[in-house]
């Protein structure tokens, strides 16, 4: 997975890959469906064509994909408080009447649009 997902990242085809590996594209479309391994003498190669460090190769897991995946989560859950605040910043102010239907709208509006984009990121 991560070979293919890096490869895709870099603009690359299986047959450019294959080339710069001195393999065939048939090999690394069996790399990338793990139905077989690259031979462990070509991992440096690998991990240098695609930008990788040979740990992040062999675990088969990106640093980089895992600091994008941890700022995702990061921002979905600011949306998500976003929402929340604003949810209950006009239920809060409703009771204690100072605050309007025409004040409260747009707070739940930006409470709703929070919500939509985290949704939106959650489906991509």
């Amino acid at each position: 997975m991560l070979i293919s997902e890096t490869r895709k990242q870099k603009g690359m085809t299986q047959l450019e890959l294959a080339e710069k590996m001195g393999v065939t594209d048939k090999a690394v479309s069996k790399w990338e469906r793990d139905l077989s391994c690259p031979d462990v003498s070509s991992l440096p190669t690998l991990a240098q064509v695609l930008d990788l460090s040979l740990d992040e190769l062999i675990q088969g897991k990106s640093e980089k994909s895992e600091t994008g995946n941890k700022i995702a989560s990061l921002v979905g859950t600011i949306l998500k408080g976003v929402a929340l605040a604003m949810g209950v910043a006009v239920a809060v102010l409703s009771v204690l009447n100072a605050i309007t239907p025409q004040q409260a709208l747009p707070m739940l509006g930006l409470g709703l649009a929070c919500l939509a984009v985290h949704a939106m990121e959650d489906r991509s």
